[in-house]
């Protein structure tokens, strides 16, 4: 069976890729290799180069990779990911070398523009309801003025133009403050240079490189939640830029109230600026985008029907949008084919049921209280009798298996209930789906009502 799981991995890692994002697939699983997988515990072990990186991935991605794993082995239980063989003697070789001064790869001297990619400008963002405040506030960030709101806080799901806005950003305001110190780096990375800077004794030169930048954009914020040394240099560094009168621009896939993990000093800050949610694109603006890439492209015909389809199937983020429109168009491009209506759905079909639209923890929970005819206010209330604590605890086990959220996240949508309550709710459901029938159907047609 270890075999069967192993020939698994690939396809649950390009799932992972999709999901995370290939910047942080790249960065952080895609040096994960396959070690084991015990069928009487269902454990999943996974081997990667580092105890730093093990014990980064087991708190960062634990859920996501146990949520991949079941939705190809529903056996698995848990995923554990360890360091693998030499990874203590890398670490003594580590530890014993210096480490090398820290590269400034993340600031843009004037002379450097190719930092920011040239593609990702405020000409090519197309603007729309969904987006407007956004990007209306990222405009006014980059403009001569002292802006009105500052620090800036860009807030939307995964693909949908948050990474754009702040390349946009960097871009406009080095054209208007030529002179300036921009920096533009994800979180991650600021968490690394953060450690490294500690290990190698030049945490002076780190808080300086920061404080001195006139513009700093931080992207994907999420990923340094829950370490505190890290949350207390940048809470400094955010003062520090803030009392000097600098900009400072956060992107997150929440907003900073659902930033679980993160003190209260560190939210504060985030909040006391402007958050600008960017909400899932309407039909309207997916076709704008369709347009707009397709005259950079004349020589290429692509029917009216073809752009409508798109706009119909790829509804949920821009990135999956454009992803599916270059696909197209270069298998087009490479075999001489005409693009048309049949092509696209032949060779776009994975791509559709890709990105279909994920379960969220409100849809699970009102499909909960539909089935058992409850008010959904149920979900959140303190009320333990039988007929409401069983219907909450099957949405608690529902929200854990259908979507990427952690058992703290959970909990929190369900009236602020402590992570070990879910834990608590998954293992009994769990269990009573196997000497339950009944109760194994009732969950079986909740999921058929989800996915229909």
């Amino acid at each position: 069976m270890s075999g069967d799981a192993a020939a698994l991995w690939p396809r649950v890692a390009e799932g992972l890729r999709r999901d995370l994002g290939a910047r942080t697939f790249d960065h952080w699983l895609k040096p994960v290799r396959f070690a084991d997988y015990c069928t009487l515990s269902g454990v999943v072990t996974l081997e990667t180069a580092s105890r730093f990186s093990a014990n980064w991935i087991n708190e960062r991605f634990g859920d996501r990779l146990e949520l991949a794993w079941r939705h190809h082995l529903p056996a698995v239980r848990s995923v554990l990911v360890r360091a693998g063989p030499g990874a203590a003697e890398r670490q003594a070789a580590m530890t014993a070398a210096p480490l090398p001064p820290l590269a400034p790869a993340a600031i843009a001297a004037p002379a450097a523009p190719s930092a920011f990619d040239a593609k990702l400008s405020f000409e090519r963002f197309v603007v729309a309801r969904s987006n407007i405040l956004a990007a209306n506030a990222a405009r006014r960030m980059a403009m001569v003025e002292a802006p009105q709101f500052n620090p800036l806080y860009l807030c939307s799901g995964t693909g949908q133009g948050k990474t754009h806005l702040l390349h946009a950003i960097a871009q406009a305001y080095e054209t208007e403050h030529p002179a300036a110190t921009i920096i533009l780096m994800s979180a991650e990375k600021f968490m690394l240079e953060f450690v490294g800077a500690m290990r190698g004794g030049d945490m002076m030169a780190f808080k300086a490189r920061l404080r001195a930048a006139d513009l700093l954009l931080l992207d994907d914020l999420q990923f340094v939640i829950g370490k505190n040394s890290t949350q207390e240099e940048l809470l400094h560094t955010i003062d520090d830029l803030m009392c000097s009168g600098k900009r400072l621009v956060v992107t997150a896939d929440r907003p900073p109230a659902m930033l679980d993990g993160v003190e209260a000093r560190l939210l504060s800050r985030l909040a006391g600026g402007l958050v600008a949610d960017i909400e899932a694109p309407e039909d309207d603006l997916r076709e704008r985008i369709i347009r707009q890439r397709l005259a950079a492209m004349p020589m290429v015909e692509v029917p009216d029907e073809v752009v409508a389809w798109l706009v119909k199937h790829f509804t949920r983020n821009i990135r999956e949008l454009e992803g599916a429109l270059n696909k197209l168009l270069a298998y087009a491009a490479l075999t001489g084919v005409r693009v048309d209506l049949a092509l696209a759905e032949d060779r776009l079909a994975e791509n559709v049921r890709c990105a279909r639209p994920r379960i969220t923890i409100d849809e699970i929970q009102r499909a909960v209280c539909a089935h058992y005819k409850l008010d959904k206010a149920e979900m959140a209330s303190k009320r333990r009798v039988r007929a409401i604590a069983r219907p909450r605890q099957v949405a608690m086990y529902l929200a854990k298996e259908l979507t990427p959220r952690s058992y703290p996240e959970i909990g929190r949508r369900f009236g602020g209930r402590d992570h070990s309550t879910v834990i608590h709710a998954v293992r009994t459901v769990e269990a009573l789906r196997v000497s339950d029938s009944e109760l194994d159907a009732e969950i079986a047609a909740i999921r058929r009502s989800l996915n229909s």
